[in-house]
């Protein structure tokens, strides 16, 4: 099954797009879906799709619909978010971070993520674009939410000791500038949690163009790798990265699913992963190819 996605309006316009990974325009057709193409970088491999919308057309579809959606699965969003913190060992980090800085989390949909870090005392701020689910999240929740993009909201350099973003990062148009953001938002040493679906996990290897994260919605489809290289290039320095999720529920009998799930956590080649990353203070930004721990628990 397909995660959500808004199907795109016939009026969309749409642009042509390079690599974000490499900056190459050399590509090859990957999949074709239900009406949008991904390509495959020939230079780095990456996968995007290619034409996209352009990004004001691509912020309508977060709407009232979007919405409902967020605020009916909530609390089964917020759990996977603190088990997807818990994996990275952020939760272990948080109290050392809480005296450095705010929590800012980006893609905050109703904010239940920051009402309860505010719980555990941090000062908290909010990111989100659709602005039924930003209005939720300020009036019902009590926390304060920008509306828009991160590029564009008011906060200063340096403000806060960690940044989430869960399932974003593969919708935003410059995954580059919006890391960019993210490192200058960082105080020194501070640390950024990124999850996102996984094109090198076994889900997308094994079903391809049916891949449930292959959807309109999703502009790039980010492999671990290639993940990490857009985060040294940005001035960061990965820590770690988990993953989960072996085969999606009705895939297969619950015999085969849970043990299929198990493996993938244990191999660390899960259909979502959770990067955590430092901000780096060298001058020289990395460029390698440092190898991420896979430590498992």
């Amino acid at each position: 099954m397909k995660t959500f996605s808004m199907r795109p309006a016939s009026d969309e316009r749409q642009r042509p797009v390079a690599c974000v990974v490499c900056g190459r325009s050399e590509s090859r057709p990957h999949w074709q879906c239900d009406g949008f193409y991904f390509v495959r970088c020939t230079s780095c491999g990456h996968v995007y799709q290619n034409p996209q919308p352009i990004p004001d057309d691509l912020a309508l579809r977060y709407d009232s619909e979007y919405f409902d959606y967020e605020l009916e699965n909530a609390e089964p969003f917020y759990e996977l978010m603190r088990l997807g913190l818990e994996d990275v060992g952020f939760m272990g980090m948080q109290q050392q971070l809480r005296r450095r800085g705010q929590f800012l989390d980006i893609g905050c949909a109703t904010g239940v993520l920051l009402q309860r870090m505010q719980q555990y005392g941090w000062g908290v701020q909010g990111v989100e674009i659709c602005e039924p689910a930003a209005r939720y999240a300020i009036e019902e929740r009590g926390v304060p939410v920008h509306l828009g993009p991160v590029e564009g909201a008011p906060f200063e350099r340096g403000a806060f000791a960690a940044v989430h973003t869960s399932h974003v990062i593969e919708h935003v148009p410059d995954p580059r500038d919006f890391l960019r953001r993210i490192h200058d938002l960082l105080c020194p040493g501070g640390v950024v949690v990124i999850v996102t679906p996984d094109r090198s996990g076994v889900q997308a290897r094994l079903f391809g163009s049916r891949w449930r994260s292959a959807i309109a919605d999703h502009l790039n489809l980010f492999s671990s790798s290639q993940l990490r290289r857009l985060l040294q290039e940005t001035g960061f320095e990965v820590l770690r990265k988990r993953s989960w999720g072996g085969l999606t529920a009705g895939a297969a009998p619950r015999l085969i699913k849970r043990p299929a799930d198990r493996l993938a956590k244990l191999l660390n080649v899960g259909d979502v992963c959770a990067v955590l990353a430092r901000k780096s203070n060298r001058k020289n930004r990395e460029t390698g190819n440092r190898k991420v721990q896979n430590e498992t628990h």
